[in-house]
């Protein structure tokens, strides 16, 4: 008779988060807690990030945990870093998601949490996604929309990453040991520049959509008035410095490493959310 492994899904009502719990329902002899503030829906258990009372409580019996710093919030390591210590002394498997290239970055808040799970006893697994392509019907939806897509990217080009791929990597590391105390960069299979992004979605929506290069501080004041934090703006902004530099052009094999099937490309990305991409 097989085991039941125990799974808590943090933040479970966001994008890449209930995708795992929708991939973690097609797995036999798996238990999911979906851990969110109201402790509502399917599988639902109350886990606040800032109430430490409903750690214990979201833990319990569990063997693996799913941890993901939920978009807004600029600084990951205090938001995150007391329900990890709780986790780590538990023993659960963590696998927690930052960003790609978060290596080099040892002191940024994602850095710093990186090394709290990596410096625990318990058993771990780091997943680093490149940009999202989901992006586009979320972050960049005004953009898509009105036919211009303005970052400060210049042109540099990124490997994005469908959110479905990360889910399906992420469950593999909840459900397995195999792939334990080591890290993932996840990336999809090919790089693009916004330009090449903009004429992609452009071809699928029958429109035209362009890309307009953005500096910094045109970038920040237009979040702002978009109702954005100016704190959260400008850490948005910091993050495309990479993409700018060509760090995030780079495509590894670690989606198919995980799941043992290829990322799924931009075209099917575009094709498969034609719905919000037309908003």
């Amino acid at each position: 008779m097989t085991a039941t492994t125990t799974v808590l899904v943090t933040c479970a009502r966001g994008t890449v988060a209930s995708s795992i719990v929708a991939g973690l329902e097609q797995r036999a002899n798996v238990r999911i807690k979906a851990g969110s503030r109201s402790g509502e829906g399917a599988h639902g258990v109350a886990l606040d990030y800032a109430d430490a009372d409903t750690f214990g409580p979201a833990l319990a019996g569990v063997d693996a945990v799913f941890v993901l710093v939920p978009g807004g919030v600029v600084d990951g390591f205090a938001f995150a870093a007391p329900f990890v210590r709780v986790a780590a002394m538990k023993k659960v498997r963590i696998v927690l998601m930052t960003a790609m290239g978060i290596e080099h970055a040892p002191d940024s808040p994602y850095g710093q949490l990186e090394q709290l799970v990596t410096s625990s006893k318990a058993p771990y697994v780091i997943l680093r996604p490149n940009w999202f392509a989901d992006n586009f019907h979320t972050y960049w939806s005004h953009g898509v929309k009105t036919g211009v897509i303005a970052v400060p990217a210049a042109d540099g080009a990124s490997s994005f990453i469908d959110a479905r791929d990360i889910a399906a990597s992420a469950v593999a590391a909840l459900t397995s040991s195999k792939f334990d105390n080591r890290a993932f960069t996840l990336t999809g299979p090919q790089a693009f520049t916004y330009a090449e992004a903009a004429t992609l979605l452009g071809k699928h929506l029958d429109k035209a959509i362009r890309y307009e290069a953005l500096l910094d501080e045109p970038f920040v004041a237009g979040m702002v008035g978009a109702g954005v934090p100016e704190d959260y703006a400008r850490m948005l902004t910091s993050i495309f410095v990479p993409v700018r530099a060509g760090y995030t052009a780079a495509v590894t094999g670690d989606v198919e490493t995980l799941t043992g099937k290829a990322p799924l490309t931009l075209d099917t990305y575009a094709r498969d959310h034609l719905a919000q991409l037309r908003g």
